[in-house]
């Protein structure tokens, strides 16, 4: 019977042991190494670099192509019913992304609407990359039917018969050549990429109307990318730790206020066990590369082919770097031209930012995902992929890991680095 006890106590000791050290252990102190301190510095915003500029986009930082795209970005006028704009979509009040698992335009779409906040960091575009420059992206969904729906030459018409506009176009781009200013445009719906009618009013402009039109088009995307520029994070929880970290003469206690130990374990298991910043490393918690992680296609669809099929439609792009309405020199477009499209580019996506990451939910490419419990769980399983190959490993965390890890990434949400009047219609 004595021995029947003894063996209870200590199993129960050990069951305590367990509990301790499963789902409270935050209580045990964190303490970082140098090599720690100096990733963790790494992810802070004061490490991010100045935005470099765009060359393909010669007005991109440009103050008054910034407030000439401030205005097309909220007009519904731009759309084939006049009731979606860019805003539509990108939200402000939900950092530039919708809550929806799929974006809804004229119809529904085939993606998860990313973030614009700090996208201007990046080089590429869309979740598989199909895009090289933040103008040439903003170009594709004016005419996409299930966005905003609106042919390229409806589109100049309109800027051509808004006084306002025409006026703002022609102080930042100089003058609407004589032959478009007189060629009438009304009621004439044509571009290169519509339905049969639309691309076939196309085919009948001579060659000269089209570069015109296409060259108001894209001057178009270069104000809308110059006004998205502006939308840059702020300054998060995390941030203040990380600088809480160099100020010797801080406390520990001043230093537990600003991060529980909850969220210190998490960020311990981001740059560590987690493997979470083996992608998403730097101020901005990406390394805009692409990557396959094994995530199911939505029921009924094939699986992507992602980055593979993306870089071959932005080297097809007549509005890429190379292209005749980019501003840059041909030895500027490093990144289009030396860019891997190789086959183990298949079924890869964009590194999307976790800068306030638990406000734009769901995640994933077709937002698959719908919580950030759903994510952890998917990159802890690390499934099989149905194309290539999943680069991700299986995780092993603890259920008490998972949710520390959770806690880390809620830290990073933050109010954006941009003057309010840009984000709302200006008035």
């Amino acid at each position: 019977m004595r021995t029947g006890l003894k063996a209870l106590l200590s199993g129960l000791v050990v069951i305590a042991a367990w509990l301790a050290w499963e789902w409270v252990p935050w209580q045990r102190e964190t303490a970082w190494d140098a090599d720690e301190l100096r990733l963790i510095q790494s992810l802070s915003l004061d490490s991010l670099e100045p935005m470099q500029s765009d060359l393909s986009n010669s007005v991109a930082d440009s103050r008054k192509a910034a407030e000439f795209g401030h205005a097309l970005f909220f007009d519904k006028r731009l759309s084939a019913n006049q009731n979606v704009s860019c805003a539509t979509c990108h939200q402000p009040e939900n950092y530039y992304t919708d809550s929806l698992p799929l974006a809804i335009g004229l119809g529904p779409g085939t993606r998860h609407t990313p973030s614009l906040v700090g996208l201007s960091h990046s080089p590429w575009y869309y979740w598989d990359g199909r895009r090289d420059s933040q103008w040439s992206q903003a170009l594709a969904p004016l005419e996409a039917k299930h966005e905003q729906g609106i042919d390229r030459t409806s589109l100049v018409n309109f800027i051509l018969q808004d006084r306002q506009y025409l006026e703002k176009y022609e102080e930042i781009f100089g003058g609407i050549s004589f032959g478009l200013k007189n060629f009438d445009l009304l009621d004439i719906s044509a571009t290169p990429i519509g339905d049969p009618h639309e691309t076939q009013t196309w085919e009948g402009f001579d060659s000269n109307l089209k570069i015109e039109i296409s060259k108001i088009f894209s001057n178009i995307g270069k104000s809308l990318a110059a006004y998205q520029r502006l939308l840059q994070p702020g300054n998060s929880r995390f941030d203040d730790y990380t600088r809480s970290l160099q100020m010797t003469s801080m406390g520990d206690d001043l230093k537990n206020s600003i991060l529980s130990q909850q969220e210190v374990q998490g960020l311990k298991l981001f740059i560590g066990k987690g493997n979470c910043v083996d992608c998403h490393n730097g101020p901005l918690f990406t390394n805009h590369e692409f990557h396959n992680t094994g995530v199911i296609p939505l029921p009924d669809e094939l699986p992507p082919l992602g980055r593979f099929s993306g870089i071959r439609i932005a080297r097809e792009d007549p509005f890429n770097c190379l292209g005749a309405y980019s501003d840059a020199d041909p030895r500027d477009c490093i990144e289009l031209r030396f860019a891997r499209d190789t086959n183990d580019m298949v079924g890869a996506h964009k590194t999307p930012t976790l800068r306030n990451i638990a406000e734009t939910g769901p995640y994933m490419h077709t937002g698959q995902q719908e919580s950030l419990e759903d994510v952890i769980e998917h990159y802890n399983e690390a499934p099989t992929a149905m194309v290539s190959h999943n680069e991700a490993k299986p995780l092993k965390l603890r259920r008490s890991e998972m949710k520390q890890l959770e806690a880390f990434l809620r830290t990073l949400s933050a109010p954006l680095a941009t003057d309010s009047s840009w984000l709302n219609p200006p008035e």
